[in-house]
């Protein structure tokens, strides 16, 4: 069975970065009619999208950094498992009440959200991944 090349943290840095803004886009310029079709809140979809944009902004501008500092790589993955918590939150604990299509909304973007962070980690791990700093390590090295 051939080896199968993993994408490197930089590579699924990137593909968040893109999804988030994609659907931070989609979220904000279009909640009106998906919240007609899924049955969530206009206002939980809009305010979401504005959430996602900073997101996005910060995972791209990680991607392209020459080392991924650790407290990037962490508040990115950490930031991912609280968005899969607060999706299963609004749809387990009552507090929207979507129809089919809205719970698939949820449920898939939190499933491909958990997936990114997953794959993150693990390409964070692999050897000749892009190296992140020791704690207590500058980010930066100093020119001389």
């Amino acid at each position: 069975m051939p080896d199968i090349e993993r994408p490197s943290l930089r590579t699924l840095l990137a593909v968040d970065a893109l999804t988030c803004a994609a659907m931070g886009a989609a979220l904000l310029l279009a909640s009106a009619p998906i919240a007609t079709l899924t049955d969530i809140p206009q206002a939980l979809l809009f305010y979401a999208g504005v959430s996602l944009v900073p997101v996005a902004a910060f995972m791209a501008v990680t991607a392209q950094r020459p080392v991924v500092a650790r407290w990037a790589l962490w508040s990115i993955v950490g930031g991912n498992v609280l968005w899969v918590a607060a999706s299963a939150l609004l749809l387990m604990g009552g507090l929207i009440a979507p129809n089919a299509l809205g719970w698939l909304v949820v449920a898939g973007q939190a499933a491909v959200v958990a997936l990114l962070a997953k794959l993150e980690l693990d390409a964070a791990g692999a050897p000749g991944a892009v190296p992140c700093p020791a704690p207590n390590t500058p980010l930066e090295r100093k020119r001389p």
